[in-house]
């Protein structure tokens, strides 16, 4: 069972080194894309003037924005997704650690808490990512982009 946890973290690690080396076309599609949401964000702003703040800014003061907006969105995303990766593979090997001294009992409990442990973590980043945009009254779904 150890053999196959380790597998699967090696390949896990090949796949994530891959994702890496390949991901400057990605960045230029994924760039494309948000210029083209905060474009239509700017209309809707424009047409509907929900929010006065937003509403008053000029249009390349709100382009502005909400790009920088939207690019420290995907920064903090992808810096959550690193922080719960590392803590993912930091609970397998403890895990691992732990199983090699209890057995499958202490392995499971010991995932069972990190897995807890790294569901908090994620919600807590997850809103503290939210929480300056929608201060600011911007939507966040019409900046996200997946």
């Amino acid at each position: 069972m150890v053999v196959l946890l380790e597998i699967f973290l090696v390949l896990g690690l090949v796949v994530l080194a891959g994702s890496y080396f390949f991901r400057g076309r990605r960045d230029a599609e994924r760039q494309e894309v948000i210029e083209r949401r905060v474009e239509a964000y700017m209309q809707t702003i424009r047409r509907e003037g929900g929010n006065s703040e937003l509403a008053a800014m000029g249009d390349l003061e709100l382009k502005d924005l909400l790009l920088s907006s939207a690019r420290n969105l995907r920064v903090q995303a992808e810096r959550k997704w690193y922080i719960l990766l590392g803590g993912g593979a930091a609970a397998v090997l403890a895990a691992i650690a732990i199983g090699t001294e209890e057995g499958t009992r202490g392995f499971g409990i010991v995932l069972l808490v990190a897995a807890l442990a790294l569901y908090g973590a994620n919600e807590f980043m997850g809103r503290r990512m939210r929480e300056p945009l929608v201060a600011r009254g911007i939507d966040v779904e019409r900046l996200r982009v997946e």
